[in-house]
């Protein structure tokens, strides 16, 4: 693959599904596939950090999983709270940021503390920044930057006219990072699940049959030079982004 920092998007958004469907596939309990799923995640990390990339965003456990049978919730928990201490050392050893989105209120008040900590180790690095979506939807983000934007209104701290799509961005979750350039999914399915409904709106979409504990290196590259060949427009016409490309590339 060519790593030239066209080729390779800056942020990049995934929803890792198979984890489940994978254990059941070889005869194993679910929790099995999450356990590796969580391997995979680590070393799908180490490569985006290894090929250029500068955010990455892991859909991990959202606001509908909590839905799912108690015995996976807890162990989803328990395997979370195990892990953060221990990826929080790694993590910093090499100069990645972490952070965690979502309700954290839906916590038990030993993860919270937890997390608090892998935040507060990991806060002054500057490589890369991965964040972990957990108890996360995107209708809940948005539904809190909008209470959050209801109450400057109240209180008079902006007017109705000066409230635009980016003063609104400020009041969501990534609102310290560009919006992701390249959304991947893998499992098979083609849709966004409520992640990142207003920061998705010009990603560029990746739907692939590979379950995630099979995803590795390969599969990575393979849907980085699909986002290679990808014309991002915006809004323009082709025309237009051509010619822009090359005034960048004359200057």
């Amino acid at each position: 693959m060519n790593n030239t920092s066209t080729n390779i998007p800056h942020h990049v958004a995934i929803v890792m599904d198979g984890n489940g469907r994978w254990a059941n596939a070889r005869g194993k309990v679910r929790v099995k596939g999450h356990k590796k799923g969580m391997d995979v995640a680590r070393s799908t990390l180490e490569n985006c950090a290894n090929a250029g990339v500068k955010v990455l965003t892991l859909f991990a456990f959202s606001s509908e999983n909590w839905k799912r049978p108690e015995d996976e919730v807890k162990y989803l928990m328990r395997l979370f709270v195990e892990g953060l201490s221990r990826e929080a050392k790694n993590l910093y050893k090499n100069n990645i940021r972490l952070r965690i989105i979502g309700e954290r209120e839906k916590f038990s008040p030993k993860l919270q503390k937890a997390i608090d900590q892998a935040e507060e180790k990991t806060k002054d690095c500057t490589s890369m920044v991965v964040n972990v979506a957990t108890s996360y939807g995107g209708r809940w983000d948005i539904l809190n930057g909008a209470k959050a934007l209801a109450q400057q209104v109240k209180e008079g701290n902006i007017a109705l006219d000066d409230i635009d799509e980016s003063y609104f961005t400020n009041l969501l979750s990534l609102n310290e990072y560009p919006e992701p350039d390249l959304f991947i999914r893998t499992g098979g399915e083609h849709r966004i699940s409520n992640f990142l409904i207003w920061q998705l709106a010009y990603s560029e979409l990746y739907f692939t049959d590979i379950l995630w504990p099979d995803f590795n290196k390969e599969a990575l590259e393979d849907a980085f030079e699909d986002f290679a060949g990808r014309q991002r427009r915006f809004g323009k016409i082709g025309k237009q982004v051509s010619e822009q490309q090359l005034l960048k590339e004359e200057s």
